[in-house]
Order: structure tokens, then C-alpha cells, then sequence
């Protein structure tokens, strides 16, 4: 049984958890690892421009646009292929466990999405107050 009372603010803690986990993400790829040589990375095991381009559109929408709740159910669904793809290029290199970084996170950062998808926006959500205005 759902807890209609409780089910929105688990649909925001596990936004605001994903966001910012976006956000952390591309603070790590910008600042700590570099933005050239994770490109150059990509290129090397065989990506183009177009997967790049897909990667940060994916990861900059669910940092922007997660946290506030614009769009949570779309956001959600747009991202979902990055980390099947993130999972696929870990488990092919590394194996599954989170350990060796392996696809075991990929996997679980997905399942969270179609969760988000799922639940929707949860509790105070941007969008779901601009829908109950118009």
C-alpha cells in the first residue's frame, strides 16, 4: 500500500538525491578529471561528437532541472539511456561491482530515474504548482 501522504516526499528526496548527483557528476568531469580528456576518452573507446553532446545535454537537464522539478518524468526518462550506457561501458571494461567501478552504480543511478519517472515530480516541485495554477 502507498503512503499518500508520505509518497510525495519520497518522490523529492530521491529528486533532490539525483540531482545533485548530476550536479556532483559534472563538477567531477569539469574540475576534477578535466573536460578534454574525457572527451578524448570517449573518442578513444569509440563514441562520436553526438554521444558527447547527448551525455552532458542528459546531465546538465537532470542537475538544472531535477532538483527544482521542471519536467521530473521527462528529465527522468532523457537520461535513462546515458546510464544503460554508462552501465554497458563499465561492464564490458570492469564487470559489475561498484568496487572495481564496475556497473553496479550505473545500474542503480537508472533505476532511480525510472523510479522518478514513475512517482513523478513529489512535493514541492515547480511544476506541479504551475499545473495546479493553470
Amino acid at each position: 500500500m502507498i503512503n499518500q501522504r508520505t509518497a510525495p516526499y519520497a518522490a523529492l528526496l530521491l529528486r533532490l538525491t539525483l540531482g545533485t548527483l548530476f550536479i556532483i557528476h559534472l563538477y567531477w568531469k569539469f574540475t576534477v578529471k578535466g573536460f578534454e580528456p574525457w572527451v578524448a576518452g570517449l573518442h578513444e573507446a569509440g563514441y562520436s561528437n553526438l554521444v558527447v553532446g547527448y551525455v552532458l545535454s542528459a546531465e546538465v537537464a537532470g542537475a538544472l532541472l531535477l532538483i527544482p522539478g521542471l519536467y521530473t518524468r521527462w528529465v527522468s526518462l532523457f537520461a535513462l539511456p546515458l546510464m544503460a550506457g554508462a552501465a554497458q561501458f563499465w561492464l564490458v571494461r570492469k564487470g559489475f561491482y561498484f568496487t572495481v567501478a564496475g556497473a553496479e552504480f550505473p545500474m542503480l543511478w537508472g533505476i532511480g530515474l525510472i523510479v522518478q519517472a514513475l512517482l513523478g515530480d513529489g512535493a514541492l516541485a515547480l511544476g506541479q504548482s504551475r499545473r495546479r495554477r493553470g
